[in-house]
């Protein structure tokens, strides 16, 4: 957990030199993100939360929420990473939203991608998205992966 608070403290920094906020919906990750980001003191400056979205039953969960933007795209794709962040974005009115979508493992999911696939997107004045792939089928680490992973996304295009 500290080399992603380390990540997250460089996020953390940018966030408030520039007065903008941060709102994350993640599934793969289980919460990593954003306790990653809550994890640095004088969060409540930059992060107004974040949700994991993990099953079709979280989505319906969500106030308001059209069923029909899911089958535009399939979890663990750039386009369902976007629509995360942008979701988080919109839902939380932050500055930016961070979105990541994936299979942690053992194995795959149910869409053929393998363990350690995930995609991230960043919605904001800026819209990135990144496919990772770490090739390994353990979970924990595959979580922390894509955590990191995200937040490098975000710090880079923080920096630009």
């Amino acid at each position: 957990m500290n080399d992603l608070i380390k990540h997250a403290q460089r996020v953390a920094a940018l966030l408030k030199e520039r007065k903008e906020t941060i709102a994350v919906s993640e599934s793969s990750a289980g919460g990593l993100i954003t306790a990653s980001l809550l994890a640095v003191p004088g969060a409540s400056a930059y992060c107004l939360g974040g949700v994991v979205l993990y099953t079709r039953q979280a989505w319906r969960a969500l106030r308001d929420f059209d069923e029909a933007l899911l089958k535009r795209a399939r979890s663990a794709t750039e386009e369902n990473a976007w629509l995360r962040a942008e979701l988080a974005r919109e839902r939380f009115q932050a500055t930016w939203g961070l979105g990541e979508t994936g299979a942690a493992g053992p194995t795959g999911n149910r869409y053929g991608d393998a363990a350690g696939h995930t995609c991230i997107a960043v919605a904001g004045a800026v819209r990135a998205t990144r496919t990772l792939r770490t090739d390994r089928s353990e979970r924990l680490q595959n979580m922390y992966a894509f955590a990191a992973a995200a937040l490098e996304l975000l710090e880079e295009v923080l920096k630009n």
